[in-house]
C-alpha cells in the first residue's frame, strides 16, 4: 500500500511542479508582451508563441504524471499495488523532468521575456528570439524523455 501511495504522490508532485514552472514561465513572459501591447496591439502573433512556449513544460509534466497513472491501472479500475521498493522506483522515475521542468519553464520565461523585448523593436526577429527560447526547452524534452525511459523499465 505504501508503494501506491508514493506513486501517486509521484505523479502528483510531477505534474504540480512542472506547471508552477510553467506558470511563473508563462507569467513572466505574458507581463512583457502586454507591456508590449499597451503600445502596440498589433504585435500580438509575434507574441504569442515566446508567451506559450514555457507553458510545454506543464504538458510534459501532466504527460508524465498520466503515464504513471496508466502504469497503476488507476483509469482502468484494475489497480496495481507496488511494493515501497517499486514506489520509490517510480517516485526516482519522475525526477528527471520533475526537476528539469519546473527549473527550464522559469528560465525559458526569462529568455522569452527578453526575446519579446527584442521582438517589440525589431518584429523580424522575433523567429530568432524563439529560437533562443526553443534551446532551453531541449532540457526539459530529455528530462521527459528520460523518465519515460525509467517508468517503461520498472515491472510492477
Amino acid at each position: 500500500m505504501e508503494g501506491l501511495l508514493i506513486s501517486i504522490l509521484a505523479a502528483g508532485i510531477v505534474a504540480f511542479l512542472c506547471g508552477i514552472g510553467s506558470c511563473i514561465g508563462v507569467g513572466l513572459a505574458g507581463q512583457a508582451a502586454n507591456g508590449v501591447l499597451s503600445e502596440d496591439p498589433d504585435k500580438f502573433g509575434n507574441m504569442l508563441l515566446l508567451v506559450a512556449l514555457p507553458g510545454t513544460q506543464g504538458v510534459y509534466g501532466f504527460l508524465a504524471g498520466f503515464l504513471v497513472i496508466l502504469k497503476l491501472g488507476l483509469l482502468k479500475g484494475e489497480v496495481v499495488f507496488p511494493s515501497l521498493m517499486q514506489g520509490l522506483q517510480i517516485l526516482g522515475a519522475c525526477l528527471p523532468i520533475t526537476i528539469s521542468g519546473l527549473v527550464s519553464a522559469i528560465h525559458q520565461g526569462k529568455v522569452c521575456t527578453a526575446g519579446i523585448a527584442v521582438a517589440a523593436k525589431h518584429p523580424e526577429a522575433s523567429m530568432r528570439a524563439l529560437i533562443y527560447g526553443a534551446l532551453v526547452e531541449t532540457y526539459a524534452v530529455l528530462g521527459l524523455v528520460i523518465t519515460i525511459f525509467l517508468l517503461n523499465g520498472i515491472k510492477l
